[in-house]
């Protein structure tokens, strides 16, 4: 049995002392004027102009409307549309709508509600600007309202351009600071074996072997597994007609290999996973060493602690981090959850943006918004907890994997996680996936990010 490095347990007493001497923060002041997001903390979304309708729209930088310049104003503040000059952030009736910055409609009186989050109230009422209730079965409408306070009246302010951090020493990182690059379909190479139909087979979304991504730096692999007689099967959409498949156990073989070899490193799986978790349990106890370096953040106290720094983990060796997109409450109804065996609920750590930027030729959708937002779900890229902040799974990729193409988005990763995805999700991306890792450069994109921290 390997001995860890209790490093929980003096977070946890150390907490307890901070918590018993300091004072509780005080809630954020009104923001100095600027330019913001106005960014609903219940969606995540932002409020856009549209044609004079205020609503809630994708997060998408400077290209929607989406971009407000705070401003006081006798008592109250003013939200004026960066687009639009003169013209505000404001009510018409019971609905948001941009009016006149002159024009008795056009103030709000903007509370601190704790957290880095605001109320905006019309002065002198209870009338506060709201996300509009949600229809049983629907997303939040587009449309913004007045309306009463509560969650649905919470909003960040999110400055456009924030003020970055330096980056602290190594020794001083915590996982969260940290970004790092990432696979989109990391064991659709060509190289390993095959991973899909012959057709399929054509368009691969990588060209190197797992071994090779490894030593290229990649430390983040994105990995679909599906059930077949022989355990846990890495493919894509389906394992029929493949030829020469490989095994789940086989990668993470070559990862724990590589960790048994750098002592100093750190790599995270994320598996789309479509198997039971009896079979993935004895899929990960085929894999030799793997309880030596495997990470359960849910038995070191990250969730009432925040995030362990790099130091800490190496020491422990704690380098392997193992994420599921599969149900809890679907292994829970199968009586076996996939975390009592180290395997952790992906939604319960992380945040992570809609996988594609649309098909692989013609037009591109840059916004940065939750895949976790819809009818039946809503966990923002804002999520944040007391004490512990997930980590940001931000995509950057399309629904075809064309080389030249995943070339040339490769190129504009640093640009649309500072200008669309921080923003969105008011932190700083942990893993940067993308398709085709070896073009494009996408390597320089994370060590720019490196070089900061987000506030």
């Amino acid at each position: 049995m390997r001995l860890r490095t209790p490093h929980a347990l003096l977070a946890t007493t150390a907490a307890l002392a901070a918590a018993v001497v300091a004072p509780q923060p005080a809630a954020a002041a009104v923001p100095a004027p600027g330019t913001y997001y106005v960014q609903s903390a219940t969606t995540g979304l932002n409020a856009a102009d549209n044609g004079g309708a205020v609503e809630q729209h994708r997060p998408r930088g400077n290209e929607d409307r989406q971009q407000w310049r705070l401003k006081p104003s006798g008592s109250s503040h003013l939200l004026e549309s960066t687009d639009a000059p003169g013209s505000c952030l404001g009510r018409s009736g019971d609905q948001a709508a941009t009016v006149a910055c002159a024009g008795a409609d056009a103030g709000w009186e903007i509370s601190p509600l704790g957290a880095d989050r605001h109320t905006l109230k019309a002065p002198g009422t209870t009338r506060h600007l709201t996300v509009a209730p949600k229809p049983p079965g629907a997303t939040y409408p587009a449309r913004l309202a007045l309306g009463g306070s509560g969650d649905l009246a919470a909003w960040y302010l999110t400055p456009v351009d924030p003020a970055t951090g330096p980056m602290p020493p190594q020794e001083r990182r915590t996982l969260d600071q940290v970004t790092f690059l990432t696979t989109h379909n990391a064991y659709a190479n060509g190289v390993d074996g095959g991973f899909a139909p012959p057709f399929v087979n054509l368009v691969p979304n990588q060209t190197r072997g797992i071994e090779r991504q490894l030593a290229d730096g990649v430390r983040g692999f994105m990995l679909d597994i599906h059930q077949t007689p022989d355990g846990a099967i890495l493919c894509h959409n389906s394992c029929t007609l493949v030829s020469r498949p490989v095994a789940l156990w086989v990668d993470l073989q070559r990862m724990v290999d590589f960790l048994t070899t750098h002592p100093d490193q750190f790599v995270t799986v994320f598996l789309e996973d479509y198997v039971d978790p009896a079979v993935l349990r004895a899929e990960l106890a085929r894999v030799n060493g793997l309880s030596d370096v495997l990470y359960r953040p849910d038995l070191t106290g990250v969730r009432q602690n925040g995030w362990p720094t790099m130091a800490e983990l190496a020491a422990a060796g704690d380098r392997l981090l193992i994420f599921t997109d599969h149900s809890r409450s679907a292994d829970q109804a199968a009586g076996l959850t996939r975390d009592s065996f180290g395997v952790m609920y992906q939604r319960e750590w992380t945040v992570e943006n809609y996988w594609s930027m649309g098909s692989g030729v013609g037009t591109s959708d840059w916004s940065c918004y939750s895949r976790w937002y819809g009818a039946d779900t809503n966990i923002p890229l804002t999520r944040t907890e007391t004490g512990f902040r997930p980590l940001f799974v931000m995509n950057h990729f399309r629904d075809v994997p064309i080389t030249g193409t995943a070339g040339t988005d490769n190129t504009k990763l640093a640009d649309r996680a500072r200008r669309f995805c921080q923003p969105a999700a008011r932190k700083k991306p942990t893993f940067l996936a993308v398709d085709h890792y070896d073009r494009g450069n996408p390597a320089s994109a994370v060590s720019t990010l490196n070089s900061y921290t987000y506030p």
